[in-house]
């Protein structure tokens, strides 16, 4: 890790191991940011009706849905802002590393934040306010997996598609 506070340090530079122990740390990420879509879009969603209905309550699929409550909307922030914090604080500096421009940087890391505080923001907003902002929350979603995937197919290029050296050095 201390070789992201090395100005220009670059992911097609490092060790294999190093590239190893990343691209763990990515296929993991990918395996849990799979399962928060399933969630979010058979459980939750996947249109603005359902996640209204899914978190102020109402009829669904001929099913009675109990609206959140306070206390499951602290606990869902609570824990996603830790856990999502730390996914986004990892992911966007092997992003960072990359030799993606620096638009594109600039514009993945705005992206992803605005998706994780947007959905963190959402839920409270489509329960205490108005249903309306399930469509917001659809958005939210959308910047979220955006900016997630550049986050992993950037370092992933980087790493093991010969930008900058050969995809798996010698011995």
């Amino acid at each position: 890790m201390r070789g992201f506070g090395t100005n220009g340090y670059l992911l097609r530079d490092a060790r294999l191991e190093v590239r190893l122990v990343y691209t763990g740390f990515l296929v993991l990420a990918v395996v849990g940011m799979l399962t928060v879509a399933a969630f979010q879009l058979k459980h939750v969603g996947p249109t603005p009706l359902r996640i209204a209905t899914y978190y102020r309550g109402g009829t669904r699929d001929a099913t009675m849905v109990f609206p959140k409550d306070f206390r499951q909307l602290v606990e869902l922030t609570h824990f996603h802002a830790f856990v999502m914090g730390l996914v986004y604080l990892v992911l966007a500096h092997l992003f960072l590393a990359t030799t993606a421009p620096e638009r594109v940087k600039r514009g993945g890391v705005v992206l992803g934040f605005a998706g994780l505080a947007g959905d963190l923001v959402g839920v409270w907003l489509i329960r205490y306010v108005a249903a309306a902002f399930a469509y917001l929350q659809v958005v939210f979603w959308l910047f979220e997996w955006v900016g997630f995937a550049a986050f992993v197919y950037y370092p992933v290029r980087e790493m093991w598609c010969g930008h900058g050296h050969e995809a798996l050095p010698p011995e």
